[in-house]
């Protein structure tokens, strides 16, 4: 064989090799279920079981919309029983959502406060239940009976089956911490707090403290109100810009506009108030716009958005 034959060849058995250590590394969702590895006294009961999106709705018939709009792809089932008391049973279910970013969004719908079990990229456990995210996969466990130590050993087995070593949506990092309620934060894959026009973006829920009114008063002397930051994403600058025009008409139809806005960061932008969410300050911020919405103290609101526009990177 000539030398450039050879080389020719070379290359493509090369390729051959490279293309199978890049497919072995793909593993389809039902092979993240343990089989094998088992906490000690438990057995694959029934599963792996793969639903797709014509067959979700079989396996979570209420639910099946919601993951639809975070993107799912395939999801996979099994049950795991005490092999002693067979009433003791666990259910995983793995969900394929195509990125991280959009596990980390239906993991965000499902957690309602931050309790974190020590897997995934951020997690939730308690004695019943236990949900978590790495990667683009998001995971449901259920014990019919609290048993938590279990879940969590099947959480972390599940977890370490997981290779990949994607990062959170950075976004999440944007958000200050001080005054944030635990567990908070979200993704909306559109309609960002029932606006159509913002489409995606993050939501996190702040605590504002204020002297209470009135004659009666708590023990504290104080009452809280939940104020909100959004960060709404688009494909560019002119598209965030757009959709703030599109927020300025909507406020001056419906609510109430002031005139434009100079933050201490120097980004103009818009005040307002909305005739159901209450006063609205919204700031473009490259192919951001980043607001915060539901607030009574201006003075607070401003600082807490100055914080927050700081961090966008």
């Amino acid at each position: 064989m000539k030398p450039f034959g050879k080389l020719v060849l070379l290359i493509f058995l090369l390729g051959i090799w490279i293309g199978g250590e890049v497919s072995s590394q793909e593993r389809s969702v039902e092979s993240l279920l343990p089989k094998e590895d088992l906490p000690e006294g438990w057995a694959l009961a029934e599963g792996p079981k793969v639903y797709t999106q014509k067959t979700l709705f079989e396996r979570i018939n209420g639910q099946a919309e919601l993951f639809f709009k975070y993107g799912f792809r395939k999801s996979a089932f099994a049950m795991y029983q005490g092999k002693k008391d067979p009433k003791r049973q666990i259910e995983v279910d793995i969900y394929d959502m195509g990125t991280v970013l959009q596990a980390f969004g239906i993991f965000s719908r499902f957690r309602n406060e931050e309790k974190p079990g020590g897997f995934g990229l951020d997690s939730y456990l308690d004695d019943q239940s236990a949900v978590f995210y790495k990667e683009k996969y998001f995971i449901i466990l259920y014990a019919t009976e609290p048993d938590s130590p279990p879940l969590k050993q099947f959480a972390t087995t599940v977890a370490a089956r997981i290779k990949d070593s994607s990062l959170p949506p950075r976004e999440i990092d944007y958000f200050p911490r001080r005054g944030l309620k635990s567990g908070s934060i979200q993704y909306f894959p559109q309609g960002l707090l029932g606006y159509e026009f913002l489409k995606r973006g993050f939501q996190g829920t702040y605590i504002e403290k204020a002297e209470a009114k009135g004659e009666v008063e708590d023990k504290s002397g104080t009452e809280s109100k939940e104020t909100q930051l959004f960060l709404a994403m688009f494909k560019n600058a002119q598209d965030a810009t757009d959709a703030l025009k599109t927020c300025r008409n909507r406020l001056s139809g419906k609510g109430k506009v002031q005139s434009e806005i100079i933050l201490p960061l120097g980004s103009n932008g818009l005040r307002g108030e909305d005739p159901y969410r209450g006063k609205l300050i919204v700031v473009p911020r490259g192919v951001y716009l980043a607001g915060v919405v539901g607030f009574e103290n201006d003075k607070k609101a401003e600082i807490l958005l100055s914080e927050f526009i700081k961090n966008i990177k």
